[in-house]
């Protein structure tokens, strides 16, 4: 683009004062890291990527991620030069009760943040899984006209690459070959407590390069340097891109530049004046920017919009007919609905483990949802999420079928990356007990409200000889805790079919999906409801013989536990009522007279599920009997544990027996 030096200093200039003004303002921040990439920016916004204010979701945009998400005025102050829709006024509320500029970006809250960083090496994951996702969208539509031709950027700092989950994720980034990422490493050599040389001096270049990477050394206050850089990024097509820039944080401080205390906390007012003084702006100025910086994104903007304007003819004219046909189905949500009569269905009193139901069910949806995607790491025989017939990642290849390597941390944030990207929807799987690797990316599905399905198998101590270390006893209530996660633990392969509907059907959010390892029986439902009623989160499935004496409740592969042990205290002259209570997310959901009905006032309830207890006082009441488990497993098989651990009808039976006495 056309956007002359003089300019681009204009730009760093402004991004400084409003990264110090807007953090002083607030008393709280990071002015250390926009400080220090201001001509990174400059150079990024002002000469190099592709975007449109006025349509900030243009499937053709270059992606930007801050992945260094504490340096949060950066963004925001080239959001709001580059016309997009974020004031002055809300610069100067940054980090303020329900403004357009928390702390941290936050995806969906603001127009132009990509994603939602702040856990180091998430965003640096993220772009990961969406560079895979551009290659799959270009795969699939660029037969004509290049109508997915992008890039995508970040800039992504010390912290960044010493969590591990950057080390994961470039190493699966560079045997893919993804060369539409080019990353910026804002290397300062400066965290909180002070020089990187207290903890980090491997040589960065030396473990891209070993990771297949294109590696590149700038000074990254040279405009020169950083565009060049870049450009030679562009060509390089075969493999990810890092470009190392050595800079200087709180670049322009005359008493902070390139110290820690310029990291985490406002420079002063004193040392804001001084800094304002020494880049040449006027010290008793605040939140001042340069007209000519205005005029210099105006222009730009004109040059963005004929690059737009192109696309748009470009892609009017190619994607037609059954291409654009696809291209729909690729953006628009899927009618669940429709699909259920083409999944499989099971019958009454097969013996089939849920994981291996869900197989069965993914293989259908492989067919008729062309979008969906996804894997394991390393555990697609076991998590039964491999589908045959189906392209599969690679060396230099990216397919439906995603090997992810044993990478659960990495795993979840690139598929939070696909799911940011758009137009797909992607899953993985692992066993149950190992989500607790990959927490902070489910987490962030959550909280970004992205359709990210996640499949995990091995879901209770009836992993049986595995152990302890394999047998989740804790992960049911960790998962429930997450706020906006629907977590299902479907009781049979009726309900698995119904799991995989409910997660569909939900574009606003994330959901788990706890499998068996071992066989369980398909339910016998005459005597209550059918498997669909899982959408309302929990329903009657056998109905007591008169009023009920007890309410047996049960998730997963308990559910049958309970509906025997109900038909031995029947034949004891006690009736029980059964109810099957996969999601507590969608029970919340219904209305209060359908959640009374199943737990009316007055008739007490039996919890009976293989995980911890905590949580379900809320449904059962703090006086229920719970069958439960508040201790690690053990090493051993499945029905010496199930003995053991009292998860059999004849355990339930005594307990409830005597409850009720």
């Amino acid at each position: 683009m056309t956007m002359k030096k003089d300019e681009l200093k204009k730009i760093a200039t402004a991004v400084r004062v409003l990264a110090m003004d807007g953090v002083q303002k607030a008393n709280s921040g990071h002015p250390g890291m926009p400080m220090g990439c201001a001509e990174i920016a400059a150079v990024l916004w002002g000469k190099i990527m592709k975007y449109n204010p006025e349509d900030p979701a243009w499937p053709n945009r270059d992606r930007f991620i801050l992945s260094a998400g504490h340096g949060s005025m950066l963004l925001y102050s080239m959001l709001h030069l580059s016309g997009y829709d974020m004031t002055m006024d809300d610069l100067k509320s940054f980090r303020q009760l329900g403004s357009l500029t928390p702390g941290h970006p936050e995806f969906g809250h603001t127009a132009g943040v990509e994603t939602t960083t702040g856990p180091l090496g998430q965003g640096f994951a993220n772009g990961i899984g969406m560079a895979m996702a551009q290659k799959m969208l270009a795969d699939e539509f660029n037969e004509n006209e290049k109508v997915i031709d992008h890039h995508i950027y970040a800039i992504a700092g010390d912290g960044d690459l010493m969590e591990g989950i950057s080390y994961e994720a470039a190493s699966m980034a560079g045997h893919m070959g993804l060369g539409k990422i080019i990353y910026i490493y804002d290397s300062n050599d400066i965290s909180i407590e002070g020089d990187t040389n207290l903890t980090f001096s491997e040589d960065v270049k030396k473990r891209f390069d070993s990771c297949g990477w294109h590696v590149q050394k700038i000074d990254g206050h040279s405009f020169e340097e950083i565009e060049l850089a870049v450009l030679a990024a562009q060509k390089e097509t075969e493999k990810p891109s890092l470009i190392i820039a050595r800079t200087r944080i709180a670049k322009g401080s005359p008493g902070k530049e390139g110290s820690e205390s310029s990291h985490g906390a406002p420079l002063g007012d004193d040392e804001v004046a001084a800094s304002k003084k020494n880049i040449g702006v006027d010290a008793e100025s605040f939140f001042q920017v340069d007209d000519a910086v205005y005029e210099a994104f105006k222009k730009r903007k004109d040059e963005l919009k004929e690059v737009y304007t192109k696309w748009q003819k470009t892609f009017g004219a190619s994607v037609t007919g059954e291409v654009k046909a696809t291209w729909d189905k690729y953006f628009t949500a899927p009618d669940a609905d429709s699909l259920r009569p083409s999944l499989p269905s099971f019958e009454t009193g097969e013996s089939v483990a849920t994981r291996s139901a869900g197989g069965k069910v993914l293989e259908v949806l492989f067919k008729e949802l062309p979008n969906l995607l996804g894997g394991s790491a390393d555990l697609g025989p076991s998590n039964k999420t491999f589908v045959k017939g189906y392209s599969e990642s690679g060396h230099n290849t990216v397919g439906r079928n995603i090997h992810f390597g044993i990478r659960e941390h990495a795993m979840g944030a690139i598929q939070n990356g696909i799911a940011y990207y758009g137009g797909l929807i992607p899953f993985s799987s692992t066993f149950f007990i190992f989500m607790d690797y990959m927490r902070p990316a489910v987490r962030l599905a959550a909280l970004s409200k992205l359709q990210a399905l996640y499949i995990f198998t091995h879901d209770s101590f009836f992993v049986g000889e595995d152990g302890p270390t394999h047998q989740p006893v804790e992960q049911l209530a960790a998962a429930r805790l997450i706020p906006g996660l629907n977590v299902i633990r479907p009781a049979d392969a009726e309900e698995t079919r119904e799991a995989y509907l409910q997660a569909l059907k939900r574009t606003d959010g994330p959901t788990v999906i706890c499998l068996t390892r071992q066989n369980v029986p398909v339910l016998d439902r005459t005597g209550g409801g059918e498997a669909v009623n899982l959408e309302k989160g929990a329903y009657v499935i056998r109905n007591a013989k008169d009023d009920a004496d007890i309410i047996l409740t049960a998730t997963g592969s308990e559910v049958h536990v309970a509906i025997e042990a109900a038909e031995k205290l029947e034949a004891e002259g006690i009736n029980a009522a059964v109810v099957s209570f996969p999601s507590w997310y969608l029970f919340d959901q219904q209305d209060a007279k359908y959640r009374e009905s199943l737990f009316p006032a007055g008739v007490p309830v039996a919890v009976i599920e293989a995980g911890r207890s905590m949580g379900w006082e809320k449904y059962a009441g703090s006086g229920a009997l719970f069958v439960t488990l508040e201790h690690f497993g053990e090493s051993a098989p499945a029905g010496e544990l199930a003995k053991k651990f009292g998860f059999t009808p004849e355990n339930v039976v005594e307990k409830v027996k005597a409850h009720l006495k």
